[in-house]
């Protein structure tokens, strides 16, 4: 006999079923629907109804036609009646962005760092996250979660941030901190969900693209630091304890220039903004950037390379070289490479990349998740349905 909960679990999956049915293709009827999806009609036209009166789906208005019969009424994707709000925690920067349920930026702002005290950290974040909230309610659409982006190594198992070097953090208890700074701030109860900034930034491509990313996509980060976000497979792969794509101390050069973390010839001392302050020749880095891509290239075999990050923006012919050595290689192998282009929204890809991880686990509600506020539902209830949140206190978790 099924109990409660694993009907429950059936429905969030049959409903994000359907959202991904729509993403991909809009414009679907729910006879349609019921076709791609093996749901019967009935089941998809009672799952289309709830999805519509929680302003996660709308009807295409149609025009009036003379055929016979009653026509079927196309669907989408909601883009008026919920939003996201997505943060990004960077060295020395703040960035808020809101956006739509299609990845629209409908709102961003940013600001220096007041302090890099994890206390200060969250309340800085909680005040400019009220500020995007109360756009939102000006919009007349509702919060459907929070995610944010850390530079740093987040276990999503424990809720703390191993390491953040760049900020002097290291075991710190990240989300018990935030979730009341949210609280404190008047957010309503939504899910948060925090992830590292690479990683979040390869979620505004990978969820927010034109499907070119197909299954896999590594975003590279290119900042103070250097990091890889990867989605392999349909999910975001982070490791055992968060620490996967820290490739920016991978060694590129034997003896190399000296790096921040006391090694020689890392990534970053040769791509990370601090080091080309120093240099003259961008075209040396956009090599060894392209060596970079190369290693993960034949490492995890993308679909799609992305780069982006402070460096890649101020120096756009990096880049170019990047791409071209990458070629290089792949004419020398006698292989196609995979496609290289730049970050579709630019040194807010990390902040857009928060807001569409509390959309990529929305529509995962089969995938691991990290711990969770205490509200006496099961976890994967509550990382789901925001309605089934207790007042105040909002979900998180990955």
């Amino acid at each position: 006999m099924k109990t409660t909960g694993d009907q429950q679990l059936v429905k969030r999956i049959n409903r994000s079923v359907l959202m991904r049915l729509l993403r991909n293709q809009p414009g679907r009827s729910r006879a349609q629907l019921a076709n791609h999806s093996g749901l019967t009609k009935s089941t998809v036209s009672l799952l289309v109804r709830e999805l519509i009166d929680e302003g996660w789906l709308s009807e295409i208005s149609m025009a009036a036609t003379n055929g016979v019969g009653r026509p079927s009424t196309p669907l989408q994707i909601d883009c008026r009646s919920r939003g996201l709000i997505g943060v990004e925690v960077a060295v020395d920067t703040l960035r808020v962005v809101s956006v739509s349920l299609l990845g629209k930026v409908l709102w961003s702002t940013q600001e220096p760092l007041r302090g890099t005290r994890p206390q200060d950290v969250c309340n800085q974040i909680a005040d400019l996250t009220g500020l995007a909230q109360a756009q939102l309610v000006l919009s007349g659409a509702q919060l459907s979660g929070v995610g944010i982006g850390l530079p740093g190594a987040f276990d999503e198992t424990t809720g703390v941030v191993r390491f953040a070097p760049n900020l002097g953090w290291r075991n710190v208890d990240f989300l018990p901190q935030i979730t009341q700074a949210l609280i404190h701030a008047g957010l309503p109860p939504v899910p948060v969900h925090v992830q590292n900034e690479a990683d979040t930034a390869a979620l505004s491509e990978y969820e927010f693209s034109e499907n070119d990313g197909k299954d896999s996509l590594i975003f590279v980060t290119c900042d103070v630091g250097v990091g890889a976000g990867i989605v392999l497979n349909d999910r975001l792969f982070t490791g055992m304890r968060g620490m996967a794509g820290e490739i920016g101390h991978s060694i590129l050069e034997l003896d190399g220039p000296a790096c921040s973390c006391g090694r020689r010839g890392c990534a970053e001392a040769f791509i990370g903004s601090g080091a080309l302050g120093q240099l003259a020749n961008a075209e040396r880095s956009g090599h060894y950037l392209g060596v970079l891509l190369q290693n993960l290239w034949t490492t995890f075999d993308p679909s799609v390379l992305v780069v982006g990050g402070a460096s890649c923006h101020r120096f756009p012919d990096m880049v170019q070289v990047a791409q071209e050595t990458l070629q290089k290689y792949a004419t020398d192998a006698g292989v196609a490479a995979p496609m290289v282009r730049v970050a579709r929204y630019g040194l807010l890809a990390s902040a857009v990349g928060a807001a569409a991880l509390v959309l990529h686990q929305y529509l995962r509600p089969m995938h691991p998740r990290g711990r969770l506020v205490s509200n006496g539902l099961p976890a994967r209830d509550q990382a789901f349905a925001p309605a089934l949140h207790a007042p105040g206190v909002p979900a998180h978790g990955r």
